[in-house]
């Protein structure tokens, strides 16, 4: 019965599907801390409309960089440079953010920033975080197109995700925190990939990991809410 599913002229269909429901999902789950990082970015601006401005106009500008990373990628991933200052910019994010907030555990409040100077930031955090997700979807898919449409809903959800996460920054304690530990984590392992490519620790484990920030993230609210 099996043999006759997949060797009908239908499996291309159902192959194809399953694959895209495969990738929107890893989006999905690897989008989480991306999420927070771009969130707790939009949110030092301190105002609601330019929070917006910063994800649209960034995330667009994020998702032409992606479509080029995706389209370049059997090409890209041969240097292990652009893993390497993928890393780099993701354990500096994290580290400014720590160190920041030991200087000034009196004022957790980010310092504000403009507009332009937010947008960039938001787009290149994109991008680090789409050299894992992006060579993730090229080792389960060879399809072009299908690896485009998965990026894109993942894009699409990505901007939903990051701005419900500004309102949880305000109502959780630790989930900034958590989210830049996040960030820090993802930083390590684009890291180990070029320095230690073979103690590189598996997807199933760096999930784990992130869910476990998160859970610390969510576990108090403010006292304000």
């Amino acid at each position: 019965m099996l043999d006759q599913i997949f060797n009908s002229p239908f499996n291309l269909g159902v192959e194809t599907l399953f694959l895209l429901i495969v990738l929107v999902a890893m989006e999905a789950v690897l989008s989480a801390d991306n999420a927070i990082a771009l969130a707790a970015l939009s949110q030092s601006l301190q105002s609601p409309k330019l929070e917006r401005r910063a994800l649209d106009i960034g995330l667009g500008i994020a998702y032409l960089l992606r479509m080029l990373l995706i389209v370049s990628a059997t090409w890209i991933i041969q240097f292990w440079q652009f893993e390497l200052a993928g890393a780099i910019y993701l354990l500096w994010l994290s580290w400014q953010y720590f160190t920041t907030n030991q200087t000034e555990q009196s004022d957790r409040t980010p310092k504000a920033r403009s507009l332009w100077q937010v947008i960039p930031l938001i787009a290149i955090t994109d991008l680090a975080f789409s050299l894992d997700s992006v060579t993730t979807a090229i080792a389960i898919s060879q399809e072009l197109w299908l690896i485009v449409l998965g990026g894109t809903i993942g894009i699409i959800a990505l901007r939903f995700l990051a701005g419900l996460f500004i309102q949880w920054l305000e109502e959780y304690e630790h989930l900034e925190s958590a989210g830049y530990l996040a960030v820090a984590l993802v930083g390590v392992r684009l890291l180990m990939r070029v320095v230690a490519p073979d103690a590189v620790p598996p997807e199933w484990m760096m999930i784990s990991l992130i869910a476990v920030f998160f859970a610390w993230g969510f576990s108090r609210r403010t006292s304000q809410v």
